[in-house]
């Protein structure tokens, strides 16, 4: 058979609030839908519809900014309350430059903002990214299990940007129940060479693929990939952060 698989959108489903039941909302849209979930499917749910169902969007009415988050919202152009925001979901300030406030999380994620996002959400609030997204990924993971008998992998989705090269992508900031990395080290490839240091962010490129089915205003934050040969592991996302030992830009 030609090697293929698909990305399913699911639908129809409700704006999410602070302590939906996620996991019974995605499974009873992908059947409302007719594409109920399968064996060997896999779930790319997006941050954002995470983070409301787990109460992790604030009212900028309620943040009070910090002197230091005041002076930094001046050099950078930003409301200071966002700012405050930001700090507060950091480990460290990695750079501040033209408009960006580019930073650690304490996930260890370096992205722009923290995570900090004002999109898809009321024009005066922002949402945080979970507090441990793999976690979100797990519990989606056994509530879908509980409600289907299946095991389905879950890999929670952000928008992140990449140095060099223009555009965002998704990638996968939680992992639950896939080998988030596909590694080819040792392995012969059809010359006859030994791959030495091939490895593939297998999470991320599925986030990725997931991304233009989603869309940023289509409201579609689930998406079902169906049809994908994956190894199965009880790893997370903490395996695609590299070792600061080997990061040769920090």
């Amino acid at each position: 058979m030609t090697p293929r698989y698909e990305i399913i959108g699911v639908v129809g489903l409700p704006e999410i609030r602070t302590g939906d039941d996620l996991g019974r909302l995605i499974v009873l849209g992908t059947a409302a839908q007719a594409t109920p979930l399968r064996d060997g499917d896999l779930l790319v749910v997006s941050q954002k519809i995470v983070s409301k169902s787990e109460g992790r969007v604030v009212r900028l009415a309620d943040v009070t900014p910090s002197t230091a988050a005041r002076a930094m919202a001046r050099e950078l152009g930003k409301d200071p309350r966002l700012v405050e925001l930001i700090l507060g979901e950091s480990r460290r300030v990695v750079r501040m430059d033209k408009g960006v406030l580019l930073v650690e999380t304490h996930h260890g994620w370096i992205c722009a903002n923290g995570g900090v996002d004002q999109s898809n959400v009321d024009l005066d609030a922002a949402s945080l990214l979970p507090e441990d997204p793999d976690r979100s990924a797990q519990l989606l993971r056994e509530r879908v299990h509980g409600l289907t008998g299946m095991d389905v992998p879950v890999i929670v989705s952000d928008t992140f940007g990449r140095p060099w090269r223009e555009g965002l992508t998704n990638v996968a900031i939680g992992v639950a129940g896939l080998q988030p990395i596909r590694s080819y080290i040792g392995v012969r490839d059809p010359a006859g060479h030994t791959l030495q240091a091939t490895l593939l962010a297998l999470a991320d490129e599925l986030a990725g693929a997931a991304e233009p089915v989603m869309g940023k205003l289509s409201r579609i934050p689930v998406t079902i990939v169906r049809g994908l040969a994956f190894e199965r592991a009880e790893q997370t996302s903490k395996a695609l952060l590299r070792d600061p030992s080997r990061d040769l830009f920090r």
